[in-house]
């Protein structure tokens, strides 16, 4: 038995067609019959996770990098940024003119403003499309969050938010003037080590397929690192395998490749 461990966007959902393509239900289905465990590994909090992902039955879903983790259908794992950091740092934003969302595992929370960045605005509509983002604003109390994500521009000051966060955060460069930040304990690797606890796996057992940034930590963490044909250059030295795109079949071919399927 292996545990395989695959990102959401660009990996298992292409970004172009907003599909799964049927090779890779195909594929995780014959992981599945051949014994092996199967896990989401994403840096999505639970609640914004597609329902045609939470549809698959993965034996379990770890959320907002590491910060959330859900086996057998059991939460086994959480943690939250404390109630009153949370509210320093979105204090922070603001000082610093960052624009952005919060990311909480009931619900994400944008401010009840307009954005100054249709980036922003444009992520809003997503989620609002997912139901989620619409019954309490970022200025709102009562609610917890686990990460953010953070849009720059030139007005903002992002080095003196990043300056303020850091005892919370690692800044994550998703490119293009993104980044997430998660809490700086946890990360993908972080819940690939539990699973691997839990299973008592060795490490040529562990597989994970990812494509972005936000997955370097769970590539170097793999027995088997798996990037997919378009991804994120900071990858390539510690991936062991580079299969096809998502949408020509990447996942099918990488898992065949390794005799998975």
């Amino acid at each position: 038995m292996s545990a395989l461990f695959f990102d959401i966007d660009g990996t298992i959902l292409s970004e172009i067609t907003h599909e799964i393509p049927e090779s890779a239900l195909v594929a995780l289905r014959k992981a599945q019959e051949n014994g092996h465990k199967t896990f989401i590994n994403t840096g999505r909090t639970i609640c914004s996770v597609p329902p045609m992902i939470k549809r698959i039955p993965f034996d379990g879903f770890l959320c907002g990098c590491g910060t959330h983790l859900v086996y057998e259908e059991r939460v086994v794992f959480h943690h939250s940024i404390p109630y009153e950091r949370g509210r320093r740092i979105i204090k922070s934003m603001k000082d610093c003119k960052v624009e952005g969302f919060l990311e909480g595992t009931e619900d994400i929370y944008y401010s009840n403003r307009i954005s100054r960045l249709e980036s922003v605005e444009s992520s809003r509509r997503y989620m609002a499309g997912l139901g989620l983002g619409r019954e309490q604003s970022m200025e709102d109390t009562g609610y917890d969050f686990d990460k953010i994500l953070i849009y720059i521009d030139k007005i903002a000051d992002e080095e003196r938010f990043f300056k303020e966060t850091e005892d919370v955060f690692k800044h994550i460069d998703r490119l293009g003037g993104v980044y997430e930040c998660v809490q700086k304990e946890y990360s993908k690797a972080t819940a690939i080590a539990y699973i691997k606890k839990e299973l008592a796996l060795q490490d040529d057992e562990i597989y994970a397929f990812g494509d972005s940034s936000n997955d370097f930590d769970m590539i170097k963490a793999a027995g088997h690192g798996v990037i997919m044909g378009h991804h994120d250059p900071v990858l390539e030295p510690y991936a062991e395998y580079i299969t096809d795109t998502v949408e020509n079949d990447g996942l099918y071919k990488a898992m065949e490749h390794y005799g998975l399927i």
